[in-house]
């Protein structure tokens, strides 16, 4: 997934997450939720998959911290069900190519 597309999805789902959770409006971000946000870009900007890496939430390295790695999948848990009723296109591309992943691996293994 190209480096744009993946900081996009990450960016409505970090913001999804905190207007329901933290209750911001708009497009502002608490500072935890801007923090989260900011260092997932860091890491995206770092990797040395470039584009030819699967969304990270599939990346078999996790160079998230374990604290950050934590958050980002309660944001995941959180705004993944909710964007289906906004962007379906986009969950059921993220859904479909977790399943060939997967199905991949286990081939492989």
């Amino acid at each position: 997934m190209n480096k744009e597309k993946e900081i996009g999805t990450v960016t409505l789902m970090v913001r999804r997450y905190c207007r329901g959770v933290h209750g911001t409006r708009g497009e502002a971000l608490c500072p935890a939720c801007n923090a989260l946000l900011e260092y997932a870009r860091q890491r995206r900007d770092r990797c040395p998959h470039g584009d030819n890496k699967p969304f990270c939430s599939n990346c078999p390295i996790h160079c998230y911290k374990p604290e950050m790695r934590q958050q980002m999948r309660a944001v995941m848990r959180y705004a993944g069900p909710r964007m289906l009723l906004t962007h379906p296109i986009l969950v059921l591309r993220h859904m479909a190519e977790t399943m060939l992943r997967k199905r991949r691996n286990a081939h492989a293994g």
